[in-house]
């Protein structure tokens, strides 16, 4: 099953010049939805985790159902302010200004193996801070995978983790 036939392309979005790439469709497709996870889960296997991090908020709907299926655990990785109870942040520097991601205190322990999942890998510069950010509390981060990943931004450069994606834009 080709996964591209189930995104979708939706031109200057969200501003003048951007083609996004919505996996809308392609979760409303069971079969390719389906086949997103399963081939997700064979990427991720090969790393070994204990835990699937998500990254807010498309990343959840990527790390959830895989860490169901193949019987880990799942943590969130949010933007500040957004979780409940003692967090660890993580502040990173952005094209103007800087930006934060954070994880509840008590979501993995030191030594813990982590995967990191999102639905797209642009510029690199989320899960990189990820990484750092899971790094920070002592986890093991082992990998990294998404659905798609935009080549020409060149975010893997950006990554000192392997990392793996089902579909690549060149453009």
């Amino acid at each position: 099953m080709n996964l591209k036939d189930h995104i979708r392309s939706v031109p200057d979005f969200p501003k003048p010049g951007i083609l996004f790439h919505d996996i809308s469709t392609l979760l409303m497709h069971p079969q390719a939805w389906k086949a997103t996870v399963d081939q997700l889960a064979e990427i991720v296997k090969e790393f070994n985790p204990q835990v699937l991090a998500g990254i807010e908020s498309r990343g959840f709907l990527t790390a959830a159902p895989l860490a169901l299926e193949l019987g880990l655990g799942f943590t969130m990785i949010r933007k500040k302010g957004k979780l409940p109870g003692k967090t660890v942040p993580y502040t990173y520097d952005l094209e103007y200004g800087t930006d934060t991601v954070e994880i509840q205190d008590d979501a993995v322990t030191p030594g813990t193996r982590v995967v990191i999942l999102d639905d797209l890998l642009a510029t690199g510069g989320t899960l990189e801070a990820s990484v750092n950010l899971l790094r920070k509390v002592k986890a093991e981060v082992v990998g990294g995978a998404c659905i798609m990943e935009l080549t020409f931004l060149k975010g893997r450069d950006k990554l000192d983790i392997p990392f793996e994606a089902l579909i690549q834009y060149d453009d």
